[in-house]
């Protein structure tokens, strides 16, 4: 299994786990390349947390293979921990301690710790490295948790619901932490509920729904893959109705169409509505969304189960 892991940070092939008859994956295969930020999405028993949790070390697999930077995450190899660090839903870290005591103490655990300082001040916590992190609001106590684990300047970071609990503010400043450890070279795997987080932050992503990888790739893909890109809808004064050959049908108090072509479209519409002398009240345009083809693509998966 070497040879597969050359060049990639992660990669497992035919992965499955069975919590006595329930089928919690159910053969995933996936590839995580070096210093890209790779997000795993899905609802709630999909699969994602336990294959995360494989990937960690955490969890015996069934079945497959996986390689977590050359090495058998199911070996427990200390020479593999010391190169990965893991930021869980929930921290451990000992309240009473200071910001820096807490991050000094887990850098002493590595044989090659990045400095305490830096570290600190890449999440974000320099005003605060001398408080007592049960003095911190919540945000801040996922710095501290993201400060501890870049400690030992791992080169894979496992990020598990980063931002669940922030305020818009502190998750945008945590988008750009993220950003930057990307800068530095490491590698993110990155699981979250929120699809503007994955859309913004990740390299590709995959969905797993029913224990099964349903879709992967960029954000892009995903959404070109599914089908009409964007919806063109308005209002008109009563009476109104627009040319039947557009395609466009009632919805709401108004009217819409899904096109893949909404520049011809739209001209053709406004050249209408200008000709008729009426208005396009409230007209908008928007395209598919990476949530709209998410809860797509998890409706069809459930649906066939």
């Amino acid at each position: 299994m070497t040879s597969m892991a050359a060049v990639a940070a992660v990669e497992v092939r035919g992965l499955r786990k069975a919590y006595g008859p329930v089928q919690a994956i159910r053969g995933i295969d996936l590839r995580v390349e070096p210093g890209e930020v790779f997000a795993l999405l899905g609802p709630n028993g999909a699969g994602k947390t336990t294959t995360v949790e494989i990937l960690e070390g955490h969890r015996t697999r069934d079945a497959g293979e996986a390689m977590v930077l050359g090495h058998d995450p199911g070996r427990n190899e200390r020479a593999l921990r010391e190169r990965v660090g893991i930021v869980l839903q929930q921290t451990g870290v000992d309240e009473y301690l200071t910001v820096r005591e807490a991050v000094e103490m887990v850098a002493g655990y590595y044989p090659e710790p990045r400095d305490v300082d830096e570290v600190i001040e890449l999440a974000g916590l320099g005003d605060q490295r001398d408080r007592r992190i049960r003095q911190l609001s919540g945000g801040q106590k996922r710095r501290v948790d993201l400060a501890v684990a870049l400690s030992g300047d791992p080169e894979l970071l496992f990020l598990d619901e980063p931002t669940t609990g922030f305020d818009p503010s502190a998750r945008r400043q945590a988008w750009e932490t993220v950003k930057g450890l990307t800068a530095l070279g490491k590698t993110i795997v990155l699981t979250t509920h929120f699809m503007d987080e994955a859309q913004a932050l990740a390299d590709r992503l995959a969905i797993i729904a029913e224990g099964r990888i349903i879709a992967t790739g960029t954000a892009a893909e995903l959404i070109g893959a599914a089908g009409t890109a964007t919806t063109i809808s308005f209002g008109l004064d009563d009476g109104a109705v627009p040319p039947a050959e557009l395609g466009i049908r009632p919805s709401g108090s108004g009217w819409k169409v899904e096109t893949d072509e909404p520049t011809a479209v739209l001209h053709r519409l406004t050249g209408w509505a200008v000709g008729a002398g009426v208005e396009l009240r409230h007209l908008e345009v928007s395209r598919r969304s990476l949530e709209d083809v998410y809860l797509q693509l998890t409706a069809e998966a459930e649906a066939v189960q």
